[in-house]
C-alpha cells in the first residue's frame, strides 16, 4: 500500500512542478518582472509540491528499503510526466528515441531492483 502512497504523491507533486514551468515557458512573458510576479505567485503550489514530493520519497524508501531505486523511479516518473507535458503544451509527440530511452530507463529500474 506503502507504494501507492508513494507513487500517487511522487506523480502529484512532479506532475505540479512541471505543468508550472511547462506554462511558465508557454504563456509568461521573458521579463524579470512578469517572471518574478508568477513565480511568487506559484509559491504555495510548488509548496504542496515539495511536501508531495519528499513524502513520495519517504514513503518509497519505506516500502522498497532502498534509497536509489525510490529516486531512479522517480526520475522515471518525471520523464514520463515531462513528455506529458510536452504533448500538452507544444503538442509535440514523442518520437521512437523518447519511448527507447525511457524503456531503457525501466530496465535499470528492474536491475537496480534485483538482489
Amino acid at each position: 500500500m506503502t507504494y501507492l502512497y508513494s507513487f500517487g504523491l511522487l506523480f502529484g507533486g512532479l506532475f505540479v512542478v512541471n505543468f508550472i514551468f511547462s506554462y511558465q515557458g508557454k504563456h509568461i512573458e521573458p521579463q524579470f518582472w512578469s517572471t518574478l510576479k508568477f513565480q511568487l505567485l506559484m509559491l504555495p503550489f510548488f509548496l504542496m509540491a515539495n511536501l508531495s514530493i519528499g513524502y513520495g520519497v519517504k514513503y518509497g524508501l519505506k516500502s522498497s528499503g532502498n534509497l536509489s531505486f525510490t529516486l531512479v523511479a522517480a526520475k522515471c516518473l518525471e520523464i514520463l510526466i515531462s513528455l506529458i507535458m510536452g504533448y500538452l503544451f507544444l503538442k509535440e509527440f514523442p518520437n521512437w528515441k523518447n519511448w527507447v530511452g525511457l524503456v531503457i530507463i525501466v530496465i535499470g529500474l528492474f536491475l537496480v531492483k534485483q538482489k
